[in-house]
């Protein structure tokens, strides 16, 4: 199980798999390395690289005040140091995307574009108060099936027609199950963090990170159910960056799993314009 050791020290789990075009995940705010196992089948020529930020996943815990994208972003960039790459393509998803942004006004030379999943220049309110209501809480249900079940059930409108499999999956990636049931895989205390990450960014002003990518190569894939991201943003970031691609996904919110036929679109013809 490769790791690396962070610029303060503590180690991080990461995945470093095929060949060609670089292109870092960065997965978003609970999550880890394996928000992208959907995707990583649908493309090809690409190097994919992942990692579990601190505090989650198989990496380690650390002092919650460093579960900040600033200090993210420099783990991010010790990885691709130690992997010897100069550029890569970023894929972010939520917070990953708001890690890429801030890339692109700190490290724009380190990059070769970026897509951004169900994230952009404004966040709505609502949709932060989301995520406040499940970040750091245990799963309540005592079992995978459980807690499965339960999940489908509370997306049923926002993500219509998602099999109980792809549920299972999802509540394995971010929970382990436990002789007292079912326990989170990062630290809880990344909730007394929201501050310096997504509940933040809805009183900052995002657009200038936004318009630093220009004129890199630029995505967004937008959830047309997200109560995140919303379309009048989407159609502003696509005003202000006329080379903007884009794709709203039908019967997805926050966040969209990527193996969609828009998601794959979107994310093929962005990747085509740095190959």
């Amino acid at each position: 199980m490769p790791h690396f050791i962070a610029p303060d020290g503590i180690s991080l789990y990461y995945e470093d798999a095929g060949t060609g075009l670089p292109l870092l995940c960065l997965s978003g705010l609970t999550r880890n390395a394996r928000d992208y196992d959907y995707v990583a089948p649908h493309l090809s020529g690409v190097r994919m690289i992942r990692m579990d930020y601190r505090g989650r996943g198989h990496s380690d815990w650390a002092d919650p005040a460093t579960y900040d994208v600033k200090v993210e972003m420099a783990d991010a960039l010790a990885l691709l140091d130690l992997l010897g790459i100069e550029k890569a393509a970023v894929l972010g998803a939520s917070r990953g995307g708001l890690i890429g942004m801030l890339m692109a006004v700190k490290a724009k030379d380190r990059m070769l574009g970026l897509a951004l999943n169900d994230i952009g220049a404004e966040l709505n309110s609502a949709g932060l108060e989301v995520i406040r209501g499940y970040v750091g809480k245990h799963p309540e249900q005592k079992t995978v099936e459980e807690a499965a079940k339960a999940r489908m059930a509370l997306n049923a409108e926002k993500f219509p027609g998602v099999p109980l499999e792809r549920w299972r999956k999802e509540v394995t990636n971010t929970a382990v199950l436990t002789d007292e049931g079912l326990r989170l895989n990062y630290d809880p205390r990344l909730a007394d963090a929201l501050g310096n990450g997504e509940a933040a960014a809805v009183t900052l002003d995002l657009w200038p990170l936004f318009e630093k990518v220009a004129p890199l190569p630029c995505a967004v894939i937008h959830g047309e159910n997200s109560d995140l991201l919303s379309r009048e943003t989407v159609d502003e970031m696509a005003r202000r960056n006329p080379d903007l691609i884009t794709a709203h996904v039908p019967d997805r919110a926050h966040i969209p799993f990527l193996d969609e036929a828009e998601s794959l679109a979107a994310l093929n013809l962005w990747l085509g314009q740095m190959q």
